[in-house]
């Protein structure tokens, strides 16, 4: 979506999380999805160096999940978000965890490759501290992140860690920042049945198409994506036609 931001004039900040990336090096401990702490506090040193311009955060997935609760935590944070659209966000972490361990292998084995890759380069980067040779025997998400978890952050058990960074029951029960999410009926990823478990609040809007995957919603013979002219008409509060691909909730 950068190229086209950047034809409309939009000054574009591509975020790595940390440990994604080349930024192994970077920070000596782990990256887990409930590090949100850094994640604000780098939106607010883009805030602090550009004052002058409002600020919009996009992200997709997992940067989904983050981008939103950004947005709940800016007011605390003294960051003043202008809006957030989330495509295909980690709603229940644990219900993804297990559509990943119970669907197609071509996703899981994926997952499991990328995640193995990226430890190899954080022991790698610190060899006297990490030797991650026990998570290669594991052939599921849900084992590996067990071991992860207990072995490599301060959460007790898998379940706290997968809760704490959930966005279903209140978790953005008080967001006032405008946002909105784009979900896909048949993302074979992130369940929409998460939304059930979900207070949504007045700022967020929702919209479910029933055909898009997991950040696809690829139209046409070309495979082009329509998501580009969606999230420029939620930016620019523009209406696009969607021909009935997608309807808010």
């Amino acid at each position: 979506v950068a190229p086209a931001l950047l034809a409309r004039g939009y000054s574009i900040f591509r975020l790595n999380l940390r440990d994604h990336g080349a930024s192994h090096h970077l920070n000596e401990d782990l990256f887990h999805s409930c590090r949100l702490d850094e994640v604000v506090g780098a939106f607010g040193w883009i805030q602090r160096s550009y004052p002058d311009k409002r600020l919009s955060v996009v992200g997709y997935s997992l940067g989904g999940n983050f981008a939103l609760r950004v947005a709940d935590a800016a007011p605390a944070a003294q960051l003043t978000v202008d809006q957030v659209v989330a495509v295909c966000p980690v709603l229940n972490p644990a219900q993804t965890m297990i559509a990943l361990d119970r669907g197609w292998s071509v996703y899981r084995n994926y997952f499991i490759r990328r995640w193995r890759n990226s430890l190899m380069k954080k022991s790698a980067a610190f060899p006297e501290r990490y030797n991650f040779a026990e998570l290669t025997r594991f052939s599921n998400l849900t084992d590996m992140t067990e071991y992860f978890v207990t072995h490599y952050t301060d959460f007790p058990d898998l379940y706290t860690y997968l809760n704490g960074y959930a966005l279903t029951g209140e978790r953005l029960a008080g967001m006032t920042v405008d946002a909105c999410m784009l979900l896909a009926d048949d993302d074979p990823v992130i369940p929409v049945e998460g939304l059930t478990d979900m207070h949504i609040p007045a700022a967020l809007k929702v919209y479910r198409a029933e055909l898009g995957g997991h950040c696809g919603f690829l139209e046409g013979l070309n495979l082009k994506s329509w998501l580009d002219e969606f999230l420029l008409a939620e930016l620019e509060g523009t209406q696009v036609t969607r021909d009935n691909r997608s309807q808010a909730l």
